[in-house]
């Protein structure tokens, strides 16, 4: 039996958060920083965005988490057991893990986060995550009860947890909110408002749309690294009115960075703009399950090759961002992503190819497509949205009409899939692994917000999750990439890169590719 012990691993944690003992209690510090929505929910087992997944790595804690720097590191769990198979992992909770209300975190509870998850009646976003965990699928299903979902609470302090194939990453997802435990379900629509916390911090009151206020935990394992008495999260939905704040002094840190004078904002505050690599694409998807995108891959690759994604991140976005060509991005561990078959060719070439796939798909200037482009409230969005209706015009001749949505409101039509046609989408990894984007358009996953369903790809899939060979697992993961590329199910616009504005008085950030930037290790230095 294979064990990890995590003890030095530890001590490197608390030195890289910035944060010692001797910070805390000097003075009542508090952090604000921007958030560009507010979170759908708080609930870990029901939220979805990446808002929600910001605040809620502030106020809860799962089994392992990441340091500063984007490395895996213990977490609510202080050490586990893996078997030689890779199939039966065991976790020892730390003694001293405390929700906010004093009482102990205990094995039981990441069990009930763990079967709120798969459970069907939550309809959880993220419930996929865990689907290697035993009878997960079947679970998720309805074909078998919550309770047989392989994990147990062995005594109060020792979970395990059985998988039914190896899972490489599993260290990882266990970092996700999404597998955060529960301590209650009360049934009470409020309860969110002010949710128990294992976390550096607890929620101290949500106002909706404007702020939500966070205070120390006093009772968290690891308070006493803990240099930031309150973290103030507010919600501003404008890139340029968050700017505005940032330079009224309103903010420490910015959740992005408006495109608009980009250079400018670069030359002014030099070494406050934060850019770096990250694991995420910005597309656009298509409502398969209904025209006039159903059955009908030569307009959806029309509409991709007409698309001049070199003009769009240098003259619309212009902060550092990649033209995407593939689904999965560059930077993903043990992965090369293959590209979209026109990758290499002129956009003149993509271009005419375009106007020939657009004529085989049934349209003409007689008879023009009709098509509706969805996106949320953003000065960003709108300014891409239009760039890519002008670029439609001009090669394919049709007008598309453009619909501006709250981000709610996107993400529930997106879901119901009645009213869109092709969307404005974003995806960033919750793992450093090619799976966090693959898995999303797996025909069984609950996320899958395109209605994509191809027999080939899932079974690649298969292959890949049934290979403990790390080569041969990743073949197959590649092509299963090529068959969704070949298929259009996804236009793919650009690769992120994370931007942020970071006061020089904020110590302890680092850039990772995960773009995670826990409050717990920052600190405030006046003489900055």
């Amino acid at each position: 039996m294979k064990t990890i012990y995590w003890s030095l691993l530890l001590v490197g944690w608390l030195l890289v958060s910035g944060c010692s003992p001797r910070d805390v209690g000097d003075s009542q510090s508090l952090l604000h920083r921007g958030l560009t929505s507010d979170p759908e929910s708080l609930d870990p087992q029901k939220a979805r965005s990446v808002q929600a997944a910001d605040v809620l790595r502030d106020i809860g804690e799962g089994l392992l988490g990441y340091t500063a720097t984007g490395q895996l590191a213990p977490g609510s769990s202080q050490s586990w057991e893996i078997d030689d198979d890779g199939l039966v992992y065991t976790f020892v909770i730390r003694e001293d893990a405390r929700w906010s209300n004093g009482k102990p975190v205990t094995a039981t509870h990441f069990v009930q986060g763990l079967r709120r998850l798969v459970d069907p009646a939550n309809a959880a976003f993220y419930a996929n995550t865990i689907a290697d965990i035993g009878n997960a699928e079947a679970i998720i299903a309805g074909d078998v009860p919550v309770s047989d979902l392989r994990v147990e609470a062995i005594d109060a302090r020792t979970l395990r947890i059985e998988l039914s194939r190896p899972v490489p990453y599993l260290l990882s997802l266990l970092t996700h909110p999404s597998t955060f435990p529960a301590y209650a379900v009360t049934g009470n629509p409020d309860a969110e408002r002010s949710p128990l916390s294992n976390g550096a911090y607890k929620l101290v009151s949500w106002e909706p749309g404007s702020i939500l206020r966070l205070q120390r935990n006093e009772y968290y394992w690891n308070n006493a690294a803990t240099a930031i008495d309150a973290v103030h999260h507010h919600v501003i939905t404008e890139e340029t009115a968050e700017l505005n704040r940032y330079r009224a002094g309103e903010l420490h840190t910015t959740d992005n960075v408006p495109p608009e004078n980009f250079a400018a904002i670069k030359e002014t505050y030099g070494d406050e703009l934060r850019i770096a690599q990250y694991l995420g694409t910005y597309y656009y998807g298509f409502n398969l399950t209904r025209p006039p995108f159903q059955d009908n891959p030569e307009l959806r690759r029309a509409l991709s090759m007409a698309m001049d994604r070199e003009v769009l991140v240098e003259k619309i976005t212009g902060r550092g961002e990649a033209p995407a060509y593939s689904w999965v991005p560059p930077g993903t561990d043990n992965y090369d992503p293959p590209q979209l078959a026109y990758a290499d060719l002129s956009q003149a070439d993509r271009n005419s190819i375009a106007r020939s796939l657009y004529q085989q798909a049934g349209f003409s200037a007689d008879n023009p497509a009709q098509i509706e482009l969805r996106y949320n409230n953003s000065d960003t969005q709108r300014r891409i949205a239009l760039a890519v209706q002008s670029m439609w015009r001009e090669t394919l001749g049709f007008e598309a009409t453009l619909i501006s949505e709250e981000f709610q409101v996107l993400l529930t039509n997106i879901r119901e899939g009645q009213n869109t046609e092709a969307f404005r989408g974003s995806w960033m990894g919750d793992y450093n692994d090619a799976t966090t984007f693959l898995n999303l358009l797996l025909s069984s996953n609950p996320a899958n917000m395109t209605g994509y369903a191809s027999d080939e790809f899932d079974s690649l899939m298969q292959r890949a999750a049934t290979q403990v060979d790390p080569g041969r697992r990743r073949l197959y993961l590649e092509e299963a990439e090529r068959v969704l590329l070949a298929d259009h199910a996804i236009m793919p616009v650009y690769f992120y890169v994370s931007k942020h504005l970071v006061r020089p008085e904020v110590q302890g950030w680092e850039d990772n590719v995960l773009d995670y930037h826990y409050s717990q290790h920052l600190s405030l230095d006046a003489a900055q």
